[in-house]
């Protein structure tokens, strides 16, 4: 029987699948975000959990880290930029029915993985069983979905938008295998790539300007 702790937990980063999917199949980079918003909220409420379960009191700094870096900074780059671009996606390399059952069998294949070998992962036995094997697997199977996004999405904006995804699955990890060691949440908050996520809109954004496109397969015609 789980405590109300694991449940909350595992209930949590199964949410955190649920809005990968939703974030990299949506075609609507406005939906996409707010998907994406949707995950950050559901890490903060992770962190929170742990925070006052284990005791670790640094993850609370860490669960406020993510809620004005992920859950207001991000969210608000992606809109302002957002407005500047096409709002539908360039179209990708897979439709959009085969890419969702290519990530569907992702998220089963990787969780799958994950979770049965989860022995060989783990550094030491404080951090065996649940829920921090559920979401060691979520975070793997989150990473992955964002590096499928990355591979087969040729709209810049939606690249950036799985690189953010990538580092959810990153952090989710990090908090998985040390959420007892105060060093963990000074790592996730020093280890935020919200700078780069701004530089990166940026970019894109000029370079619409001049192209007129966020198709990354365009990029060639700004030569010269």
């Amino acid at each position: 029987m789980y405590s109300l702790m694991q449940f909350l937990i595992i209930l949590f980063s199964l949410g955190l699948v649920l809005t990968s999917l939703l974030t990299i199949e949506s075609r609507d980079l406005v939906k996409s975000s707010r998907a994406y918003l949707g995950q950050a909220l559901l890490l903060v409420a992770i962190l929170s959990v742990y925070a006052v379960a284990l005791p670790n009191h640094e993850l609370f700094l860490w669960s406020v880290t993510i809620l004005v870096s992920k859950g207001i900074i991000v969210p608000w780059l992606l809109r302002r930029y957002g407005r500047k671009v096409d709002r539908a996606e360039v179209r990708p390399l897979i439709e959009l029915w085969p890419s969702l059952l290519i990530a569907l069998g992702l998220i089963v294949l990787f969780f799958w993985l994950t979770h049965s070998h989860y022995s060989f992962l783990i550094p030491s036995p404080d951090v065996a069983g649940e829920p921090y094997r559920t979401n060691l697997a979520v975070a793997a199977t989150i990473l992955c979905l964002g590096f499928y996004a990355l591979l087969t999405r040729r709209d810049a904006v939606k690249a950036v938008i799985a690189l953010c995804l990538m580092e959810n699955g990153v952090h989710l990890g990090l908090m998985s295998l040390a959420p007892t060691i105060p060093e963990t949440a000074m790592i996730g908050v020093a280890t935020d790539v919200v700078i780069s996520i701004w530089m990166l809109l940026y970019i894109i954004t000029g370079i619409y300007a001049k192209n007129a496109s966020t198709d990354t397969w365009d990029l060639s015609k700004l030569r010269g």
